[in-house]
C-alpha cells in the first residue's frame, strides 16, 4: 500500500505548529482590527468635516492605501523604516502597523458612510430634545453607526486573516511559513507531503474564516433595517 504523505502531519509536534502558527496569524489580525475599529470610526467622524484640508488630508489617506499593494507597504514599514530611521520593528509589529493603516482606511470610509446615511431628522430630534452635540452623536448617531458597522467589521476581519499570509515574506513564523518549514524538513523522508502541509493550511484558514462569516450574516440579518 502505498504510503500517504498525510502522515507528516501527525510527525512530531507538526500540527501542534501549525495551530501556533494560525494562533500568530489570528492574533495579528485580531489586534490590527480592533485598532482599526477605534482609529477608522474617528477618521470617519473627521471625513464628515466640511473642513476642506481635512477632506483633502483624509482623501489622500485613503487613495494611497487603497492604490498601494498591502505587499507594498510591509516592505515600507519594515524595510524601509528600520534602514532609513534605524527603527528596530519586528515582523508582527510592522504587520499589525501596516494592516491597522489599511483597515482605518476601510473603516474610516465605512463610518462616514454610516454617517452620511442617518436621516437628518435624527439630529434635529436630538436638538428638539435639548441634547448637545456631543449627547447626540453619543446616544444616537454613533449606537447605529456601529449597528451598522460591526458586520463589515467582521467581514475585515475575515479579510485581514487571509491577507496575513503575505506577512511570511518579512519573517514573521505564521501558519504558511510553518507549513513551508516542516515540508523542507520531510523532503526527502515524505516527498509529497506539500499536499497534505497546504491542504491542512487550507482547511485551518477555512475553520477560522468560517464562523466569523456566519457571524457577520447572521448579524446583518437580524440588525437589517
Amino acid at each position: 500500500m502505498q504510503d500517504l504523505g498525510i502522515r507528516v502531519l501527525f510527525m512530531g509536534d507538526n500540527f501542534l505548529r501549525l495551530l501556533g502558527g494560525l494562533w500568530i496569524t489570528i492574533k495579528v489580525s485580531l489586534i490590527a482590527v480592533v485598532l482599526s475599529i477605534l482609529l477608522g470610526t474617528l477618521l470617519g467622524m473627521i471625513m464628515t468635516l466640511k473642513n476642506p484640508i481635512t477632506r483633502c488630508i483624509t482623501r489622500v489617506y485613503l487613495d494611497f492605501i487603497r492604490i498601494m499593494p498591502q505587499l507594498v507597504l510591509l516592505f515600507l514599514v519594515y524595510f524601509g523604516l528600520t534602514k532609513s530611521f534605524g527603527i528596530n520593528l519586528s515582523g508582527q509589529v510592522s504587520a499589525v502597523i501596516v494592516f491597522t493603516m489599511w483597515g482605518t482606511a476601510e473603516i474610516g470610509d465605512l463610518v462616514r458612510g454610516a454617517l452620511i446615511s442617518i436621516p437628518k431628522h435624527q439630529y434635529e430630534s436630538g436638538q428638539a430634545l435639548g441634547l448637545t452635540g456631543k449627547q447626540i452623536y453619543g446616544y444616537i448617531i454613533i449606537p447605529q453607526t456601529l449597528r451598522r458597522l460591526i458586520p463589515l467589521a467582521i467581514n475585515l476581519t475575515t479579510r485581514m486573516i487571509k491577507t496575513t499570509s503575505l506577512i511570511v515574506l518579512i519573517g514573521v513564523v505564521e501558519v504558511l511559513k510553518v507549513g513551508q518549514q516542516i515540508i523542507e524538513a520531510n523532503r526527502y523522508t515524505v516527498p509529497d507531503s506539500a499536499l497534505w502541509i497546504y491542504a491542512a493550511i487550507f482547511f485551518l484558514y477555512f475553520l477560522a474564516c468560517w464562523p466569523i462569516s456566519l457571524l457577520a450574516s447572521g448579524l446583518e440579518k437580524k440588525w437589517k433595517d
